[in-house]
């Protein structure tokens, strides 16, 4: 079985991974993507980390 991770979301979070944006959706990855590319939500980072702005979604 796979381990599950719980991500500290608070009121000061600015913005978190695919996973945290799934915890507070509560949904799965392809519409957490989604959701966040229809919100516009998505931060440009270099690498491959994205991130996610919590006040858009």
């Amino acid at each position: 079985m796979r381990t599950t991770t719980e991500h500290e979301i608070t009121s000061k979070t600015i913005a978190v991974d695919i996973k945290g944006l799934m915890e507070i959706l509560c949904c799965g990855e392809p519409a957490a993507r989604e959701i966040g590319i229809i919100a516009e939500a998505r931060i440009p980072t270099s690498g491959k980390r994205v991130l996610y702005s919590v006040d858009k979604v």
